[in-house]
C-alpha cells in the first residue's frame, strides 16, 4: 500500500498532464540580469524555457517593450534602472507601452497547442486564451512551435505600437 502511494506521488510530481499550475505568475526574464541588456521590443515574442521562477519553466514575453524592472525606462546609462541583481543598467531603455504593461504581457505560461499531435499540451486557466505565437521555422525549435496561454485581451495588434509610454505618462496606474 505504501509503495503504491509513493509511486503515485512520484508520477504526479513528474507529470503535470494538462494542469496549469503557475500560469500567469509574474516572472522576470534572465536577460534582465545583464546591465547592458537594452530591453525587449514590442515587435517580438520571447520565451525563456528554463525559468526557475515558473512551475512550467516557461517565462513568456509577449510583445512587451522595455524591461520588467524599469517602467519609465531611461535615456542613458545613468538613470534609475537597475538589473534584477541591483546593478546599474548601462544602456538606454524604452519605457513600457501603457497598453502592454508587464502585468499583462510578461508571465509564466505553458504550451497549449502545437503541430505535434503526440505532444502534451496544457489547458489555459480561466482568464487566459490559447494563442499561436511561434511557427516551426525549421531551425531546430519544433518543440517550441505552437500556441501558449496569454492573458485574455492581451493579443497584440500592430496599431498598439507608438502609443503612450510610462515615460510620457509616468502617473498612469500601469506604470506604478
Amino acid at each position: 500500500m505504501v509503495r503504491h502511494l509513493l509511486l503515485a506521488l512520484a508520477v504526479g510530481m513528474v507529470c503535470s498532464c494538462g494542469k496549469t499550475a503557475g500560469v500567469g505568475d509574474p516572472c522576470v526574464p534572465e536577460d534582465e540580469a545583464n546591465a547592458d541588456f537594452p530591453g525587449f521590443s514590442m515587435n517580438e515574442v520571447s520565451l525563456e524555457t528554463r525559468s526557475v521562477q515558473c512551475e512550467s519553466r516557461l517565462c513568456l514575453v509577449n510583445h512587451f517593450q522595455g524591461r520588467v524592472g524599469c517602467p519609465q525606462g531611461q535615456d542613458d546609462g545613468t538613470g534609475a534602472c537597475k538589473t534584477a541583481t541591483g546593478l546599474q543598467v548601462t544602456v538606454p531603455i524604452r519605457g513600457w507601452d501603457t497598453d502592454r504593461p508587464a502585468s499583462k504581457t510578461v508571465h509564466c505560461s505553458c504550451r497549449c497547442d502545437g503541430p505535434d499531435p503526440n505532444a502534451r499540451y496544457c489547458e489555459c486557466p480561466s482568464g487566459f486564451t490559447c494563442a499561436k505565437l511561434f511557427d516551426d521555422l525549421g531551425l531546430g525549435s519544433a518543440e517550441l512551435a505552437g500556441s501558449y496561454c496569454i492573458r485574455d485581451g492581451s493579443e497584440f495588434h500592430s496599431t498598439q505600437e507608438g502609443g503612450a509610454t510610462c515615460r510620457t505618462e509616468p502617473e498612469n496606474p500601469v506604470c506604478q
